[in-house]
């Protein structure tokens, strides 16, 4: 098994289901068709490659009927989607990403299934009981699915046996288990708000069957194939979630921290001044210890109709006048340019031990994805208009973030910057993490990440001079990433070749401390000096308790 390690895993989240764009040296040529598998191989993946990017996450691989389902409709778990091309080629696809080093995860749906009946399981032995639960209960009424019997013999050699399959056939390197909240409760997650209870985890409401399998299929695959990876989707909490089933756990390699996502919408609908750094913080960091989590500041279902990315709810409709280098900007644009950059940079800093990108919103798409749809009808009477099976916002620009002339290459440059200053220090697997400021008056947050120190200063015109940071190594201190560069679109405020010196004595909480410049909306990464700190006597990481302060 080509199977690749990596200690951060850095996703690259794409849908198979958006339309090609050929790129033909200069001009870019739109074709109003489905990707395919051979795109995806020779266009796509030399990108995510340059990106920095060590993983890809793909959706709507398994067989699915109906296209603007998204993939989650499955009807066929042994069939990869021949709308995107043959078996044949998919494998080359998944070798491309393994030569050039690239993790392939499948977003693989074991939580429900279509409720077609002429060409899915539902009703396949003439009952509705053969693979899914009989009644309401194997019925998912958001979903319009069918919901399996974790409980039935069959239904878990089934399940299992296609996980196996998936990796054994085509060499993927793990999975995303989609909807594992679903899965685990008979509510499904829906109208609940977990609150961390232990009584809502260990309950009534917990399908226990469900988690035996859940257990199941992460022990056979950590059994059979040790390098493998499996992310689960689960919004709940969920203890033991990421603890190996031989301990007593659920048995995932990493839990989605959907939270996150969730939140930077509801914030972004406030005001600058009502922002709170402590929300933020609290928001980012509240996982359990030692599990660790997929961080991602937006995820696909944002970049969907009914709702915006970040981008889109940053600056809207100026996205559509204001983008171009050779034309004024605008303080909407200047705004959504430099919030942009500091909501990606503090997610991955602060969320967790990955990070997932949704394709296209490393340089801030400016729109949508819609796939061709007619109008649809809900099982409650209610008509979804449709858009007249358009293939217009069935695709991502990607020249944009690729032109010169547009700001979008600024965004896409300090995307890119973040993943090689990752790969360089390898800060969010690092066990030390210390927030030594949320500043609710000076909109300052300051935290330490290995032996980086990030400052974001959310302020919406304060700047400081001479502002001074905790840290704990002593030392000589250096820029290695600014997100006020020129290069990323900013304004240029801050000095690349100033050197910070470490002074001793306490502040906010921390041994040392340095000054700093902090310009408005901007965060910067400083990072230690090596050749400058042996002339200290440097206290290791494990002689300080690991706090948020």
């Amino acid at each position: 098994m080509p199977f690749f390690h990596y200690d951060c895993l850095i996703f690259y989240f794409f849908f198979l289901m958006c339309i090609d764009i050929t790129f033909n040296f200069i001009d870019i040529v739109q074709e109003p068709k489905i990707n395919t598998y051979v795109g995806f191989r020779d266009d796509v993946l030399p990108r995510i490659k340059r990106l920095g990017y060590n993983a890809v996450q793909i959706m709507a691989i398994q067989e699915h009927s109906y296209y603007a389902s998204f993939g989650y409709h499955v009807t066929n778990f042994f069939a990869p989607s021949s709308r995107f091309g043959t078996p044949e080629e998919l494998k080359s696809m998944i070798d491309k990403a393994h030569e050039l080093g690239i993790l392939v995860l499948m977003d693989i749906v074991h939580s429900h299934a279509s409720n077609n009946v002429l060409d899915g399981l539902n009703m396949f032995d003439g009952t509705d009981c053969h693979y899914f639960h009989s009644g309401s209960r194997g019925y998912h009424w958001m979903w319009d699915s069918r919901l399996f019997n974790y409980g039935s013999w069959e239904v878990m050699r089934y399940l299992i046996s296609n996980a196996r399959w998936w990796i054994e056939e085509y060499r993927f390197d793990g999975f995303r288990f989609d909807g594992v909240t679903s899965m685990m409760y008979t509510h499904h997650g829906l109208q609940v708000s977990f609150t961390g209870n232990y009584n809502e985890y260990f309950g009534y409401a917990t399908d226990v069957d469900a988690v035996v399998y859940l257990m199941l299929v992460n022990d056979m695959i950590h059994g059979l194939f040790p390098e493998a990876i499996t992310v689960g989707e689960d919004v709940s909490g969920m203890p033991t979630f990421c603890i190996p089933v031989h301990d007593g756990g659920v048995g995932f390699d990493y839990r989605l921290h959907m939270a996150i996502a969730d939140k930077w919408i509801e914030i972004l609908k406030k005001r600058d001044e009502d922002w709170e750094m402590g929300e933020i913080i609290h928001t980012l960091t509240n996982r359990r210890w030692s599990e660790k989590c997929i961080a991602y500041a937006e995820s696909h279902d944002q970049a969907l109709v009914g709702d915006k990315t970040i981008a889109f709810w940053l600056m809207d409709k100026d996205m559509y006048d204001f983008m171009a280098l050779d034309r004024p900007s605008t303080p909407v644009v200047d705004r959504g340019i430099a919030l942009h950059k500091m909501i990606r940079l503090i997610t991955m800093g602060l969320g967790g031990e990955g990070y997932l990108n949704f394709m296209g919103n490393e340089f801030g798409h400016p729109e949508w994805i819609d796939f061709p749809r007619g109008d649809q009808q809900l099982p409650n009477g209610k008509m979804v208009p449709g858009n007249n099976f358009s293939y217009d916002k069935c695709r991502r620009r990607f020249d944009l973030g690729d032109a010169n002339y547009l700001r979008y290459r600024g965004m896409q440059e300090f995307d890119e910057s973040m993943q090689h200053v990752e790969e360089e220090y390898g800060f969010m697997t690092s066990e030390h993490q210390y927030i030594s400021r949320k500043d609710e008056r000076d909109r300052v947050v300051v935290f330490e990440r290995g032996n980086l120190v990030f400052v974001f200063n959310f302020h919406w015109h304060n700047s400081y001079t001479d502002y001074r940071i905790g840290c704990l190594k002593p030392g000589k201190y250096k820029v290695v990433l600014d997100s006020d560069a020129s290069l990323f679109g900013g304004f240029d405020r801050i000095s690349h070749t100033a050197e910070f010196f470490t002074f001793e004595g306490w502040y906010d909480g921390r041994p040392r401390s340095f000054l700093v410049y902090a310009p408005c909306r901007t965060a910067v990464v400083y990072a230690l000096v090596d050749d400058y700190e042996d002339d200290y006597e440097v206290d290791t990481i494990s002689e300080i308790p690991l706090a948020d302060s």
